[in-house]
């Protein structure tokens, strides 16, 4: 990790922060803060380029408040062990962390909550079947979007932006990249995040936040605790393609061009 990466990442309070810049900004700065905004639904993934102070207010938050709540936070994690900055590893080593990491736990989530989900239908058909199959519908349907997403980044743009990462770096030949330019299947991820994005929030919508009902069985409650962690999973994952990886593979590929 370089100085000044070392510094802005454990000294978090030397900079402060800016209303007017992008929250994908303001995360990259401090990774510490992503929990808070997860909390209060403040988008640093798919919306990561919004100016902050616009966040805020789409999120229906107080600028000043939240921004007091981001500098506490800052300061009581100023001792925590210092998380890896991603901005300083290479592309590749990104990428093979977001596969290793993100697309595994996704799937294995994915598979764990159909089973929970089916399970919870069987049981609780008379009382919540409407809203279960209302959860069914649209976790189906995420579930066959972020399957087809991981397999083509997997197949297609991750192989074809860790060569040019190789060619770059002289550990492979000049690669023949066979979409054309990593821009074009990067803009259909970008646009696959957004809508996986926002099947997440009508299922936390629909589920008032995960909050269980009252005769709720433990595999409900495991249910509704196996949403929100797949939900925190994606807001990292497209967070490091979105703000990371994507910006500095497009970067490269100009470069190679």
């Amino acid at each position: 990790m370089n100085k000044q990466a070392e510094s802005r990442t454990t000294s978090p309070l030397a900079a402060d922060i800016r209303a007017d810049g992008t929250v994908a900004d303001l995360v990259l700065a401090h990774p510490a803060l992503r929990p808070l905004l997860d909390r209060l639904g403040i988008d640093y993934c798919c919306g990561g380029k919004k100016p902050f102070a616009q966040a805020v207010r789409d999120a229906g938050h107080d600028l000043q408040t939240v921004m007091a709540n981001c500098r506490r936070t800052l300061q009581a994690s100023a001792g925590a062990p210092v998380a890896t900055d991603w901005n300083c590893a290479s592309v590749t080593e990104l990428a093979d962390h977001i596969l290793a990491t993100h697309h595994a736990f996704t799937r294995s989530q994915l598979a764990r909550i159909d089973g929970l989900l089916a399970r919870v239908q069987r049981a609780h058909a008379a009382a919540h079947g409407a809203l279960l199959e209302q959860v069914r519908e649209i976790f189906d349907a995420l579930r066959a979007e972020l399957e087809s997403h991981l397999a083509k980044e997997e197949q297609v743009l991750f192989p074809a932006i860790q060569a040019i990462d190789g060619y770059l770096a002289g550990r492979n030949a000049r690669p023949a990249i066979h979409c054309g330019r990593v821009a074009y299947p990067i803009r259909q991820m970008e646009a696959e995040h957004d809508s996986a994005g926002a099947a997440l929030a009508r299922l936390r919508e629909l589920t008032d936040g995960y909050q269980a009902p009252a005769d709720a069985c433990a595999t409900f409650q495991a249910l509704y605790e196996a949403l929100p962690a797949l939900e925190a999973d994606l807001h990292e994952h497209i967070h490091l393609e979105n703000n990371i990886l994507f910006p500095r593979s497009i970067g490269q590929e100009e470069r190679l061009q």
